[in-house]
């Protein structure tokens, strides 16, 4: 579709971490992409921002995600070397807690699934190869030395840049109002103009829910909070002697990442407070009781890191039922394409994701295994004698 000057092959509405992919991996094909962007490129108010996001192969979730994630290091390597610049900082990667642990217990399945290197520790042995750690003796952990984290906000930039370059169109601060079927396609209406394309992909973050009514009860925007806090030695909480972390205990479950790019080791809890509401509504303001949740983690298994604050963010996860991805066409409009939510765990996939994007909105199909994230799976089953 091409000659209207408000007319495309491809609109994105959403160019965040998984929609600045998917714009860049349709510009590269020759397509005509329009990506539209609520906020600015990139921005505070989503899912992404917070400087990086932890990537590992070592996939406790489900062991299905390790293929997805090798193509998505091979994609992060190519974006950084076409962009120049570093993007994927290598640490290796934890996954700890109690012996028997779903946190231990999977990363080592998805471990010998994939025949991926690790090794199997106990609390004692990892606090001797990375001196930043205080578990218990009795606690396990899986270090798979791939593991580490992506810049998130400049990947954003990296992928937006390099989609403008193959001549991708991207228009920020443009919210989107609404969007309709046509007989040869879409219709998108912003606050600007209305657009047509062939083709929509909505990767809209936590406000997935309002453009897609069938994502209404099941992406479940979550507000989360990410803390910064001063190292009292240092030394034990650089990239090249911490790695990133996962770990269940009896405080919770948490992540972590050293200190980089800004003075704090960086650590959160995993669903904070449970809060969960409109993303317009949900709080970015963080306060005394927001560090208080990331402190006594802090206190008893990094004591090195217990310094004083320097920085709490909040962001949103966009929670799905069961945690996984939503990564599909619409059962009744092949023509859109949604990508997300992705429950608090999909960052590093948008290189990945972005290709799967493109694939489903030019080809329909892609040759990925996205059985674990198809939208059919939250679909109500008809009642008795319908």
């Amino acid at each position: 579709m091409s000659g209207h000057p408000n007319t495309y092959d491809v609109i994105v509405a959403g160019v965040g971490g998984m929609g600045s992919a998917a714009c860049w991996h349709l510009a590269r094909r020759g397509v005509r992409v329009l990506g539209l962007e609520r906020f600015d490129i990139p921005h505070a108010m989503g899912s992404s921002h917070g400087f990086n996001r932890i990537i590992r192969l070592a996939y406790f979730e489900d062991p299905s995600y390790v293929p997805l994630l090798r193509r998505a290091y091979e994609n992060w390597r190519e974006l950084e070397s076409r962009f120049g610049e570093q993007l994927l900082f290598i640490t290796g990667s934890v996954d700890a807690g109690p012996a028997g642990s779903t946190m231990v217990e999977g990363s080592l399945a998805a471990c010998r699934t994939h025949d991926l290197a690790h090794r199997h520790l106990s609390g004692a042995e990892l606090r001797r190869l990375a001196p930043g750690y205080d578990l218990p003796d009795s606690h396990q952990a899986v270090l798979q030395p791939d593991g580490g984290f992506v810049s998130a906000e400049r990947a954003i930039v990296a992928h937006v840049a390099m989609a403008q370059e193959a001549g991708a169109e991207i228009h920020a601060r443009e919210p989107v109002l609404g969007w309709e079927p046509t007989a040869s396609g879409v219709r998108v209406r912003t606050e600007r103009g209305t657009y047509e394309a062939g083709r929509l992909v909505i990767s809209a973050g936590s406000w997935m829910g309002e453009f897609v009514p069938a994502l209404r009860r099941v992406a479940v925007p979550e507000r989360q909070v990410l803390g910064w806090f001063q190292p009292r030695e240092p030394a034990l909480f650089t990239p090249e002697r911490f790695p990133v972390f996962n770990m269940e205990v009896d405080e919770g479950k948490f992540y972590g990442f050293p200190v980089w790019h800004v003075p704090g080791f960086k650590i959160g809890r995993w669903h904070h407070f449970g809060e969960t509401g409109s993303a317009d509504t949900l709080s970015r303001d963080c306060g005394p009781r927001d560090e208080e949740a990331l402190r006594p983690c802090l206190r008893r298994y990094f004591p090195g890191a217990d310094g004083p604050t320097m920085a709490l963010r909040a962001c949103f996860f966009t929670n799905t039922p069961d945690e996984h991805f939503v990564i599909d066409t619409l059962p009744d409009l092949p023509q859109v394409v949604v990508a997300s939510p992705c429950s608090g765990h999909g960052y590093k996939f948008c290189s990945v994701v972005g290709e799967i994007l493109a694939d489903l909105s030019t080809a329909g199909s892609t040759r990925f295994d996205l059985s674990l994230h198809a939208i059919r799976r939250f679909e109500q089953p008809a009642a008795p004698g319908a």
